[in-house]
C-alpha cells in the first residue's frame, strides 16, 4: 500500500484501547530509586553527562572463547580431562632418569592430543563469531551532526542516538518509539524472536513525539528518558519521558525490542534506549555453556578407577621390588651377585632399599601408564567428528524447500543423542508451521468444510474410533466427489474444501441471508490493511495475527473481498445473493473495539449503505454466548456441538454474532464511551471496558469460524514415535494458553480422554487484587493460590494411581500452566512440588512463558530428573533453554538464526528429530560406548602383560616389549580398528531403528554403558593379559624354540607376546562388531599385517637403532612352528570367553537389538503381540513396565 495512503489512517482514532495515552503508575513512583536509574539523553549521545555514565556499546557476542582467554579457557577445557592431567604430570616426570621410555614417547602424544582438540574447538567457535560479526556488521541509518541520517553499523550505535528502521528490518537495540509513517505514530511488530507470538503488536509514540516526520523536524530535538535498568523482563517497562518541559509515562507500547521486526509500516524513528548485552533479548540469554556429555563424564570416573589400579600395581611391584633389593646384601653375601648390587646406582641399591622403592614406584606409574589410554581421547574427538559429517549429509534430513541440511554444529554431544529422556519444545515455528488456515465453519447450524485436520487423520488412522468421532463434522463428506473442489489453485490461509459454499453456491443454501452476514462480519470486523501488486492486481493482507488474515481471505475467496480501508470506511466486492451479481459495498467505520486477552472478543461498529448502525462481533465460545439476545439463539446448540467437535479437532473457534444498534442508543453510548476514553482517573480502563460491554449485549448468533494453526509436516507421527521410544515431551511457548492447548490437541500431546490439570491466576480474587494495585498482598495470594492448585493436583494424580486397576493403564494427565503461574512455581517454596506434579502427568505446556522461564524450567528438569534433557526451538526467545538443556536443537526457519546460532544441533524441521534421535542418536551412543569399553579392555589387557611379566621378572622395572612397539601399539596396531567402529558400525538398519523405537531404549537406560558393563569389559581386558602372559609362557619356555635347539630368550618372548595381544584384541573388535563392511576389514586385518611388517622392516635396521628387535622376526620367529601355533592356541584360548559369553546372552537373555538381530536373520517381522517367543514378549513387557514408573 502506498505510503500516503497508510498515512491517512490514523489509527490510534480508531483503536479504543491499546492507542491511548499511557498513564502515571505506582511503578513510575520508583524512577531514580535502585534498579530504576538510567538515564538516556535522546539526540545528544555526545553531552558530557552522557558520556559519564559510559554505557556499554551494541556489540554482541555469542562465542564460548575470546583471543585472550581462548588458550587459558581452553587449556582448562582440556585438563578437566582426568587422565590429560595424569599424562602431564608423566610427562613432566618424564625428562628425569626414572622413565623407562624417552621423554619425546610421552610428550609428543600429549601434545598431539591437546593440540588437536583445541584446534577442533577453535574452529566451532570461529563459526559462532563469524555469525556475530555477521550481526552486529548488520547497518541502520543514524542521525548524524549533520543533520542527515548515515548509514552505520549495529554495534557503533550508542544509547541516546535516533535511528531510522524500515519495514521488515529488525530493531538493532531497545528503542523508544518518537513516530512512524503513520501520523499518529503508529506501528506494528513482529515479536516472534522474543516471545515465539506470531501476531503483530501495535506500538505507538506518545502524541508529543508523533510529529517528528523528518530530519528538519529532529534538529532541535533533545529529551531526557529516565527508566529501569538493564533487565530481562519482556513483558513490561516503566520509565519516564521529559520534554519541552512536560514529563510522559512510558509503557511497553512505546518500546520496540531488539531483534523483533518492523511490519505493516513503512518506517519507524526512535532513540536508543538499551543496546547490547544490556537489551532485553540478550538479558535473556546466557553465557554458552561448556557442555559435555553423560559418557564422557562417566569416562572421568573410569579413569579414575584405572589410575587408582595403577597407583595400587605400582605400590605393590615397589614393594616387592624394596624387599628383594634389600635382600641382595645379607649378611655381608650377595644374593644376586650377577647384579652387582655392591657397585649400582641408588635406583637399585640394597643398602637403600627404601628410597629404591619409592623411586621404582615412580618409575612404575610411567612403566604401567598404558592402562591410561591417551590416545582415547584423541580417537574420540576424531571419531565425533566423522559422525557429525555423517549427519551433515545425511539426505533424509535435507529440507528441499529451504535448502537446508541437518547440521551438528558441535561434535562433542553425537551420544547424547541417543541418551535423551525428556524433549523441552517451543511451539510456534518449531511444531508449527507459523500460519493459520481457515478450514471449518458452522453458519446457521449447518457445518461446512469437508477438510481433516492433523487430529482427524491420527485419530481416523487408529480405527473406528476417529470416524465416529467426526463422521458429523467431516467424514460424512469424505465419500462425496471432491475432485473439482481439491483441483482448485492452493491459496495460502484457505484451506475451505466444500462445493455447496464456494463459488456463489452458497446462494443455494437454505439461510443465505445468514451465510451472507456472516461472511460480511469476516471481511469487516478487523484491523488489517489490504496491499494490491501493481503487476498482478491481487490483493494481500497485513495483519496483527494469522487468525485474522485467514479470516478476510476466507471472506474474500467466498465472495466478499475487502479491497480498500480508510480512516473512516472499510470497502467490499460483495456477491449479492438475490442479484447473483458481485456490487461495491462501502461501510462507514465508527468505532473499533479491539481484541485483547482479557475481553476475549473483538467488535466493530460500522454504518451500511441502508443506513442502520450494526455491531459485529467475534470472540472465544466462552464470552460470547452468554452475551447472546433471547431471539439470537436460535441456532446456540448446533453451534456449541460444532464448537465442541472443531476444538476436539484441534482447531481454533471463534463464535460470529452482530447485532443492529437505533440511532439513538448509539449517540447515547458514544458519548458515555467517550467520556470513559478521555477520563484521567486511575480506574479509566475499567470504565473504559465496561461501556464496551454494555454495548456487547443482546447479539444475534451467526456461527462460528474455526482455523488450524497448521502443523509442520509428519509432527505427530514424530511425537508418536519418540514416545514409543520413551521419551517425554515438555511445550514451552510464550503463546496464550487457548492456542497451546489447541496445538497440544492437534500433535498428540494432548488427547481427549486425558484428564487435565490447568493452573492460572485468573480466579476473581487475583484479579481484584491486580485492580486494586496492594502489591504485597497480591505476591502472598498469588503464592497461596499456586500452592492450593499444585497440591490439588498432586492428590489428584495420587488418588488416579491408588484408584486405577493394576492391569490398566494410570489415567494420563495433562498439566497447562500460564506464564504467571510459572513464576511462583518455580518459587524456591514450591519448585519441588511443582516438579513433582509435571513429571507425573503425561504431558507439561507451559504458557506465555518468557525465555528465562523457559531456561529456569529447562533447569529444574535436568537437575530433578537427572537425565539428559534436549531443547528445541526456532527463535531469540528459545536461546536460553537451548543453553541450558543437556542438547539444544535449533529450527532454521525463516525467523531469523538466532536459535541455530545457540544450539548444538540444526535441523529444518521437527519431524528430522526423529531421525536424529532415534537413528543417528541411537548409532552415535552405541558405537562411542562400545568403542569406550574396547578402549579399555585393549589397554588393560596390553597393560597388565607388562604387569605379569615384571612380576616374572622380580619388578625390575624392565618393559617387556621394545620401545617402539609400545609407542606404536594405540597408534598403528589397534588405534584404526576402533576408530571404524565408531564411524561405521550399526546393530540394526536406520529402517529398523525408525521401525522398532524401543530399540532407543537401550540409550535412555544406558544399558551398553553401565558400570556393570564397564566393568566386564574391565575384567575381560584384566583376564585375557592373564591368560596372555602364563599360557604364552608355559607354552614356549624351558623348550627348544629353534631347530638349532635354542630356547626362548627375552626378545622373542617379547615378540610372541605382542603378536597375541595384537591378534587378541584385534580378533576381539570382530566379534564385537555388528555390521562389517570393507573398511572394517581392511583395518582390522590390515592393522596385524602391518604389524608383521614395521617387525620385518624395523627388524633389518641396525641394532642401534632397533635394539631387542634385530632381525628377531626373520632369524627366529618367522622360521619356528612353536610360535605360529603357540600364537593360533593361544589367540583361541583368550577369545573362547568372551564368544560363549555373547551366545549365551543373545539367546537366553537378549537385549533390545539382540531380539531385532535375531528375528532377522531367522526371516520374520518382529511384531509386539502374543506371537513372539516368551522370553521376548517379557523383554519388551519389562520395557513397558518400566516406562510407566519412570515417573520419581
Amino acid at each position: 500500500m502506498p505510503e500516503g495512503g497508510r498515512k491517512r489512517i490514523h489509527f490510534s482514532r480508531l483503536y479504543s484501547f491499546s492507542c491511548l495515552k499511557s498513564p502515571f503508575r505506582d511503578g513510575h513512583s520508583q524512577i531514580g530509586q535502585k534498579g530504576y536509574s538510567r538515564v538516556v539523553y535522546c539526540n545528544d549521545p555526545d553531552n558530557l553527562e552522557a558520556v559519564q555514565l559510559n554505557y556499554g556499546g551494541n556489540y554482541v557476542s555469542t562465542t564460548k572463547y575470546t583471543a585472550f582467554n581462548f588458550i587459558p579457557k581452553s587449556l582448562f577445557e582440556q585438563f578437566r580431562r582426568v587422565a590429560n592431567i595424569y599424562f602431564l604430570i608423566v610427562a613432566c616426570v618424564s625428562f628425569s632418569p626414572l622413565a623407562p621410555f624417552t621423554p619425546l614417547s610421552i610428550v609428543a602424544p600429549l601434545l598431539v592430543v591437546i593440540g588437536a582438540t583445541m584446534a577442533k574447538e577453535a574452529v566451532e567457535d570461529w563459526r559462532r563469531r563469524k555469525q556475530d560479526i555477521e550481526a552486529n556488521n548488520r547497518k541502520v541509518q543514524v542521525y548524524s551532526r549533520d543533520y542527515t541520517f548515515v548509514e552505520t553499523r549495529w554495534k557503533k550505535l550508542r544509547v541516546g542516538d535516533i535511528i531510522k528502521v524500515y519495514k521488515d528490518e529488525y530493531f538493532p537495540a531497545d528503542l523508544l518509539l518518537l513516530s512512524s509513517s503513520y501520523e499518529d505514530g503508529v506501528c506494528y511488530v513482529d515479536t516472534m524472536n522474543l516471545d515465539g507470538e506470531t501476531n503483530l503488536k501495535l506500538k505507538h509514540a506518545l502524541e508529543a513525539t508523533a510529529h517528528l516526520h523528518n530530519e528538519k523536524s529532529l534538529q532541535k530535538f533533545r529529551a531526557m528518558v529516565k527508566c529501569e535498568d538493564p533487565n530481562e523482563n519482556l513483558y513490561s517497562f516503566i520509565g519516564t519521558f521529559q520534554y519541552e518541559g512536560k514529563e510522559h509515562p512510558l509503557s511497553l507500547q512505546q518500546i520496540l525490542l531488539r531483534d523483533s521486526k518492523l511490519k505493516n509500516t513503512e518506517y519507524i524513528y526512535g532513540v536508543v534506549i538499551f543496546t547490547g548485552h544490556d537489551t532485553k533479548v540478550m538479558q535473556n540469554s546466557t553465557d554458552p555453556p561448556s557442555k559435555r556429555s553423560k559418557i564422557e563424564r562417566k569416562m572421568d570416573k573410569i579413569i579414575y578407577i584405572l589410575f587408582s589400579s595403577l597407583i595400587f600395581i605400582s605400590f605393590i611391584g615397589s614393594v616387592v621390588f624394596g624387599i628383594e633389593t634389600k635382600r641382595d646384601i645379607s649378611g655381608g653375601k650377595y644374593r644376586r651377585w650377577y647384579l652387582h648390587p655392591e657397585n649400582t646406582t641408588v635406583f637399585y641399591d640394597p643398602r637403600r632399599a627404601t628410597l629404591a622403592s619409592i623411586l621404582h614406584f615412580l618409575t612404575a606409574l610411567m612403566l604401567y601408564g598404558y592402562l591410561i589410554p591417551i590416545s582415547l581421547y584423541v580417537s574420540i574427538e576424531l571419531v565425533k567428528v566423522l559422525q557429525a559429517i555423517f549427519i551433515n549429509q545425511d539426505q533424509e534430513m535435507y529440507y528441499e524447500e529451504t535448502d537446508r541440511p541437518a547440521r551438528a554444529r558441535t561434535s562433542n554431544l553425537n551420544e547424547e543423542l541417543g541418551q535423551v529422556d525428556t524433549i523441552l519444545s517451543d511451539k510456534t515455528g518449531t511444531l508449527t508451521c507459523n500460519s493459520m488456515e481457515f478450514v471449518k465453519s458452522s453458519i446457521g447450524g449447518i457445518p461446512y468444510g469437508r477438510g481433516m485436520t492433523e487430529v482427524e487423520k491420527a485419530l481416523a488412522k487408529r480405527g473406528s474410533k476417529g470416524e465416529s468421532e467426526f463422521d458429523g463434522v467431516s467424514s460424512d463428506f469424505l465419500g462425496q466427489n471432491t475432485d473439482a473442489v481439491d483441483s482448485q489453485k492452493p491459496v495460502k490461509g484457505f484451506n475451505f474444501r466444500d462445493e455447496r459454499i464456494i463459488n456463489g453456491q452458497w446462494v443455494k443454501e437454505p439461510h443465505p441471508d445468514i451465510i451472507q452476514k456472516f461472511f460480511r462480519v469476516l471481511a469487516i470486523c478487523h484491523t488489517a490493511i489490504p496491499d494490491a501488486d501493481e503487476d498482478s492486481g491481487e490483493i494481500s493482507y497485513e495483519a496483527e495475527s494469522p487468525d485474522e488474515a485467514a479470516f478476510v481471505i476466507a471472506a474474500r475467496e467466498l465472495g466478499f473481498e475487502f479491497f480498500a480501508r480508510t480512516q473512516t470506511r472499510i470497502s467490499l466486492h460483495e456477491l449479492n445473493y438475490e442479484s447473483g451479481k458481485k456490487v461495491d459495498r462501502g461501510y462507514p467505520l465508527l468505532h473499533v473495539l479491539e481484541f485483547s486477552s482479557a475481553r476475549k472478543r473483538m467488535s466493530v461498529i460500522v454504518r451500511n449503505e441502508e443506513n442502520q448502525i450494526l455491531l459485529l462481533c467475534k470472540g472465544a465460545d466462552s464470552v460470547m454466548f452468554e452475551r447472546l439476545s433471547q431471539y439470537g439463539r436460535q441456532f446456540e446448540a448446533e453451534t456449541k456441538d460444532h464448537i465442541k467437535r472443531y476444538s476436539e479437532a484441534g482447531l481454533r473457534t471463534l463464535v460470529i454474532a452482530y447485532r443492529e444498534l437505533g440511532e439513538e442508543e448509539y449517540k447515547l453510548w458514544d458519548k458515555e464511551f467517550s467520556k470513559a476514553k478521555t477520563s484521567v482517573a486511575a480506574d479509566r480502563d475499567a470504565l473504559v471496558d465496561e461501556a464496551a460491554d454494555k454495548m456487547e449485549r443482546d447479539l444475534i448468533l451467526l456461527g462460528a469460524t474455526a482455523v488450524e494453526d497448521r502443523l509442520q509436516k509428519g509432527v505427530p507421527e514424530c511425537i508418536e514415535k519418540l514416545a514409543q521410544a520413551g521419551i517425554k515431551l515438555w511445550v514451552l511457548t510464550g503463546d496464550k494458553m487457548e492456542t497451546a492447548v489447541n496445538i497440544g490437541y492437534a500433535c498428540s500431546l494432548l488427547r481427549q480422554d486425558m484428564k487435565k490439570i490447568v493452573i492460572t491466576l485468573d480466579s476473581p480474587d487475583i484479579l481484584s487484587l491486580e485492580k486494586q494495585g496492594d502489591k504485597d498482598a497480591l505476591v502472598k495470594a498469588s503464592l497461596e493460590s499456586i500452592k492450593k492448585q499444585i497440591s490439588e493436583g498432586i492428590s489428584q494424580v495420587k488418588s488416579a494411581k491408588e484408584s486405577s486397576n493394576t492391569d490398566k493403564e494410570t489415567s494420563a494427565f495433562g498439566l497447562i500452566i500460564d506464564g504467571k503461574s510459572l513464576d511462583y512455581s518455580l518459587n524456591k517454596n514450591l519448585e519441588k512440588s511443582f516438579f513433582e506434579l509435571a513429571v507425573s502427568c503425561a504431558s507439561v505446556i507451559c504458557c506465555r512463558s518468557s525465555p528465562k522461564q523457559k531456561a529456569r524450567v529447562t533447569r529444574l528438569v535436568k537437575l530433578g530428573t537427572g537425565k539428559t534433557i534436549l531443547s528445541i526451538g526456532d527463535g531469540a526467545n528459545d536461546v536460553g533453554m537451548l543453553q541450558e538443556a543437556h542438547i539444544g536443537v535449533g529450527i532454521s526457519g525463516a525467523e531469523g538464526m538466532q536459535a541455530v546460532m545457540a544450539s548444538d544441533f540444526a535441523i529444518a524441521q521437527f519431524r528430522f528429530l526423529e531421525r536424529l534421535l532415534l537413528v543417528h542418536g541411537h548409532w552415535c551412543y552405541r558405537r562411542i560406548s562400545l568403542m569406550i569399553c574396547y578402549f579399555f579392555y585393549k589397554n588393560i589387557a596390553f597393560g597388565f602383560t607388562l604387569f605379569w611379566f615384571e612380576a616374572y621378572a622380580s619388578f625390575s622395572g624392565q618393559p617387556a616389549y621394545n620401545d617402539w612397539y609400545m609407542s606404536f601399539y594405540n597408534v598403528f596396531f589397534t588405534s584404526l580398528p576402533v576408530i571404524a567402529l565408531g564411524v561405521f558400525d550399526q546393530d540394526v538398519s536406520a529402517k529398523l531403528c525408525l521401525k522398532y523405537p524401543f530399540l532407543y531404549l537401550e540409550g535412555v537406560e544406558d544399558t551398553l554403558f553401565s558400570w556393570p558393563r564397564i566393568i566386564g569389559w574391565m575384567l575381560n581386558g584384566v583376564i585375557s593379559s592373564l591368560a596372555i602372559f602364563f599360557l604364552t609362557t608355559n607354552s614356549i619356555i624351558n623348550q627348544a624354540f629353534r631347530r638349532d635347539g635354542q630356547v626362548v630368550d627375552f626378545e622373542i618372548l617379547g615378540v610372541t607376546m605382542y603378536s597375541i595381544v595384537v591378534w587378541t584384541v584385534n580378533c576381539q573388535m570382530a566379534l564385537s562388531i555388528n555390521y562389517f563392511t570393507w573398511i572394517q576389514h581392511f583395518f582390522i586385518w590390515g592393522s596385524i599385517f602391518f604389524w608383521y611388517v614395521f617387525l620385518l622392516v624395523y627388524g633389518y635396521l641396525s641394532p642401534a637403532i632397533s635394539s631387542t628387535a634385530y632381525m628377531v622376526f626373520v632369524e627366529a620367529c618367522a622360521p619356528s612352528a612353536v610360535y605360529w601355533l603357540a600364537t593360533v592356541l593361544v589367540v583361541v584360548c583368550v577369545l573362547l570367553p568372551y564368544f560363549t559369553y555373547r551366545a549365551f546372552q543373545s539367546r537366553f537373555l537378549p537385549m533390545y537389538h539382540d531380539i531385532i538381530q535375531r528375528k532377522r536373520v531367522e526371516g520374520f517381522e518382529v511384531e509386539i503381540s502374543d506371537e513372539l517367543p516368551t522370553q521376548v514378549q517379557g523383554k519388551l513387557m519389562h520395557m513397558r513396565e518400566r516406562l510407566k514408573q519412570r515417573e520419581p
